[in-house]
């Protein structure tokens, strides 16, 4: 993994972000709200915990390990998830923008949640937290469904590359 796989991988997991949110904004307070049964109760809780998780790797990157997620009732309507995710994403950029292939390869120690000990690169953990929150932006665009919601635009990868680079021949 380059530099610039890592840059798109960044782009990608922010556009599509983005998708998710215009999707999310329309919900009246009961229904971001309302418990779904899902892997997290609610549209909120779940949205909450995908940028909880991409918040704990990036502390992780910073030499520090979280012992626990920021908890959904720190973020009590989607605009102050918003506000926080916005200002996380100019950090998240910023160390990324930072990196060198040397920095991209370097493996940092740290804690799990758990307390357990582990260690991992950046070429290793950035697609991680792209690919989990790819898993629950679809859990999310179902919970739409099932609230008779409108599902976000495709957050497809290959969507993205069709509106942010036209097809190469």
């Amino acid at each position: 993994m380059n530099l610039q796989d890592v840059t798109t991988l960044l782009d990608y997991h922010y556009w599509a972000r983005d998708r998710l949110l215009d999707a999310i904004e329309p919900l009246a307070a009961d229904r971001y709200n309302r418990d779904l049964e899902s892997s997290f109760k609610s549209i909120r809780e779940t949205v909450v915990h995908i940028y909880a998780a991409e918040w704990a790797w990036f502390m992780r990157w910073q030499g520090e390990s979280p012992t626990a997620l920021l908890p959904a009732d720190q973020f009590p309507d989607l605009a102050s998830l918003e506000a926080a995710w916005r200002e996380h994403e100019g950090r998240m950029r910023a160390f990324v923008g930072g990196l060198d292939q040397t920095g991209i390869a370097r493996v940092i120690e740290y804690k799990l949640l758990s307390g357990q000990p582990g260690a991992s690169s950046i070429s290793q953990m950035l697609p991680h937290v792209v690919n989990h929150a790819s898993y629950h932006r679809g859990q999310l665009t179902t919970m739409l469904r099932q609230l008779g919601a409108a599902p976000p635009k495709s957050m497809d990868m290959i969507a993205y590359y069709r509106v942010k680079e036209p097809a190469r021949t």
